[in-house]
């Protein structure tokens, strides 16, 4: 009988430890790469991400290592779970990430890894094993025509003392297939994670050619995957099976994490929501101010891609200091430069009064993320 979670996801059994610690939002998300060997036509990943060789850490285009330290700390992540793409495809990068983070936070620090079978071989597997990784989570291929071709692989995973999962979507008009992958690896996992199938990413298009429609007008969910779990968890109850659902991975797992990180993101000028979002004063360069391509010139700004030279990265922090310096001087109100976003910031009492004398003063509440995405914001 699958047992309702306080997650909004379901189970049969224990969930795996891996899944203890995202539901809490404990671990961090890092995408390695996002080149892969097979086209799955439900694979949710976006146009930046789909077939790129780019690394994030919790959505965070990262430009070194020690930045994914960084992004783990501000979360207060007890683990990872690592995830393209196929990491595997980028195995060196994938185990010098592991080592980096088991060295900095200890063999307690829990690492999950998601890989198709298509890479899977003796030398791969004994070399994450070696790293320090502690559970991999298989997602075999089950639609295509030759879909069995690599499923054997698995057996050279189950020579280690790690655990071993299979995480598939639920996809409706797949359940035979899905039957016949569960039958199989029965014997050789020690668990089964369903996720329920969403339509979102580079995969919309190809999901409406098959017909595929959300349950409602609310969610990315797919109508008829979540009922096709609970009925496969009826038709397993003796297998340890996991089903986590689309409102998990936003209402639970993400929102954890916001909440998590906004405890360390949050100055002294900032108000923190219920919901873990941050709400401050924000002083605008008259030139770089929220609005088409925002978040994108910045992107660029940060990279030093942006040849225009008003938005010279060196230029905008020398302009940010002599704003600072003229409104404490003026108004008596303290601010600090946000390196990040290229703006100053200061509480939104003092944002209200500068209001009234300046421009380009705003209210905002954002995410407590790298990027600071605005959910909010009013200019006064």
């Amino acid at each position: 009988m699958a047992i309702k979670t306080p997650y909004f996801s379901y189970r049969n059994k224990q969930m795996c430890k891996g899944c203890k610690q995202c539901v809490k939002g404990r671990k961090l998300v890092l995408f390695v790469t996002g080149l892969c060997s097979r086209n799955c036509f439900y694979c949710p990943l976006s146009e930046r991400k789909h077939k790129k060789d780019v690394v994030c850490a919790n959505e965070w285009e990262i430009q070194k290592p020690t930045d994914i330290l960084y992004e783990a700390k501000m979360c207060n992540s007890t683990g990872a779970g690592i995830t393209g793409g196929d990491p595997l495809l980028k195995l060196e990068r994938t185990i010098k990430y592991i080592r980096l983070l088991k060295k900095r936070f200890g063999k307690r620090f829990h690492i999950h890894l998601y890989t198709s079978l298509l890479q899977v071989n003796e030398r791969n597997m004994k070399a994450l094993y070696n790293a320090g990784l502690d559970e991999i989570r298989f997602h075999p291929d089950f639609v295509s025509k030759n879909y069995k071709q690599f499923w054997s692989n698995i057996k050279y995973a189950k020579k280690y003392k790690w655990k071993v999962g299979i995480e598939i979507p639920m996809i409706p008009n797949y359940e035979k297939q899905t039957i016949e992958l569960i039958d199989y690896f029965k014997k050789h996992v020690d668990f089964f994670n369903f996720n329920e199938l969403e339509i979102a990413g580079v995969n919309i298009p190809k999901m409406k050619k098959r017909n595929y429609k959300s349950k409602d007008g609310f969610s990315y969910a797919v109508k008829g995957s979540h009922q096709m779990a609970l009925k496969l968890m009826r038709k397993y109850p003796k297998l340890r099976i996991h089903y986590c659902t689309a409102k998990l991975k936003d209402a639970v797992q993400l929102a954890n994490r916001m909440k998590n990180r906004a405890k360390n993101a949050k100055t002294k000028y900032d108000k923190v929501t219920k919901e873990g979002m941050l709400i401050r004063g924000a002083i605008y360069l008259p030139d770089l101010k929220p609005g088409f391509g925002y978040h994108n010139l910045l992107r660029q700004i940060r990279q030093g891609k942006n040849k225009n030279r008003k938005h010279n990265k060196q230029k905008l922090l020398r302009d940010l200091a002599v704003l600072k310096a003229a409104i404490k001087r003026e108004f008596k109100i303290e601010t600090s430069i946000d390196k990040d976003k290229f703006r100053l910031i200061t509480s939104p009492a003092n944002a209200r009064k500068l209001g009234k004398e300046l421009e380009n003063v705003a209210i905002v509440e954002e995410y407590p993320t790298k990027d600071a995405l605005e959910v909010e914001l009013q200019f006064l």
